[in-house]
């Protein structure tokens, strides 16, 4: 896997660098009190480098690049490991690489996602698209179709634990950490979720 050159180092240090800033306001000033151009002045951009970046404000709050570097991981795995397996390994792996880094950004953006409305009915548009990415990835990964229903059974079920384990991280205010949290799910799903 190669390494992102300069320009792709200068965008994403640009992204960070405005996100970090619009988090900043926005714990500061609320969601609402906060303007796209107060965060590009804050980031030192121009409120049109902004638009390129984050083509609205929710955006600057919904927006990572976490989704390809899972799909990516997910890819990698032997083929010879069942699904859940597969993506507990690379949860285990992309997680291990980034999660002490961008644990508190996500925590964050996290909370914001399900405290203001706006966000939070961004979000769940957001989730069909997260939803069909990975029945794609597992269908590629598998050799079946897309539309498969055990395909998207895979990535219905990958979406629900997902978000049980962000409600339960907000509902410990933090104290627990997502990684374990949606490994448990999943483990118990690998287990045949008995109760």
């Amino acid at each position: 896997m190669s390494s992102p050159g300069l320009r792709e180092r200068k965008k994403a240090k640009t992204r960070r660098s405005i996100q970090e800033h619009a988090l900043r306001l926005i714990a500061e000033h609320g969601y609402e009190g906060t303007t796209v151009e107060q965060i590009a002045e804050a980031a030192e951009v121009s409120p049109s480098t902004f638009f390129r970046y984050f083509p609205t404000k929710e955006d600057v709050i919904l927006r990572d690049d976490y989704d390809p570097i899972l799909v990516a991981a997910l890819l990698r795995q032997p083929a010879e490991l069942p699904p859940i397996a597969a993506l507990r390994a690379a949860l285990r792996e992309v997680f291990g690489a980034l999660y002490a880094e961008i644990r508190d950004d996500i925590y964050r953006r996290t909370k914001l996602q399900m405290e203001v409305p706006a966000l939070r009915a961004r979000l769940m548009q957001g989730q069909l698209a997260t939803f069909q990415t990975f029945a794609d990835t597992m269908a590629a990964r598998s050799g079946r179709e897309p539309t498969d229903p055990e395909v998207r059974a895979f990535a219905g079920v990958f979406m629900g634990i997902a978000m049980a384990a962000i409600v339960q991280w907000l509902d410990s205010d933090g104290k627990d950490e997502l990684p374990d949290l949606i490994d448990a799910g999943l483990a118990l799903v690998e287990d045949g979720l008995r109760f």
